[in-house]
């Protein structure tokens, strides 16, 4: 498995029988990281649930390798429920912790831009437990500009947590 080039790896639709596969991957964050401030794990079922919910733009994507065995998933989002941000779109990205740099967070997030922009978003954002290095540094590497810092927003493992705040203005792309 550490083995994985990117170039191999292929995006989809995320399927129901991929809750699995995407729960391993998210209950480890909730579990032992900060990237995300969930505190429960998942349960099968619920995940099963956000991947039926999702559709069009909204839709969870998974990267995949040659034997269909899921290595990230990401998806878009509302950023907020008031309609003057209806152009505007949060990103998630996750990739199984020891396959961490090696290109699959770029690619899922990339296509993720790509879908956000196909489907007439303005903006991506991104909120990262500002720690974060690999995972700023990736969206800096997409686009992405860091617009705020949210101190001590939220509070895990018995620590206050920062959020750095960046934003991706889609037509200001490379």
């Amino acid at each position: 498995m550490n083995q994985i080039n990117p170039a191999n790896l292929r995006i989809r639709r995320a399927l129901v029988t991929d809750a699995a596969a995407i729960r391993e991957i998210y209950n480890h964050e909730v579990q032992f990281e900060t990237s995300t401030f969930d505190l429960i794990p998942r349960a099968l079922e619920t995940q099963a649930a956000w991947i039926t919910a999702r559709s069009g733009a909204f839709s969870a994507i998974v990267a995949v390798t040659p034997e269909d065995e899921v290595v990230g998933f990401g998806a878009l989002s509302e950023y907020r429920d008031r309609a003057a941000y209806s152009t505007s779109v949060e990103n998630s990205v996750y990739v199984k912790r020891d396959l961490g740099r090696r290109g699959i967070g770029r690619l899922i997030l990339t296509t993720l831009l790509e879908q956000a922009a196909d489907s007439g978003f303005h903006v991506v954002m991104a909120r990262i437990e500002a720690s974060g290095t690999a995972s700023r540094e990736l969206h800096e590497s997409c686009g992405f500009t860091l617009v705020g810092i949210e101190r001590e927003i939220g509070r895990k493992f018995g620590k206050w947590l920062d959020v750095a705040l960046m934003q991706c203005v889609l037509h200001e792309r490379n």
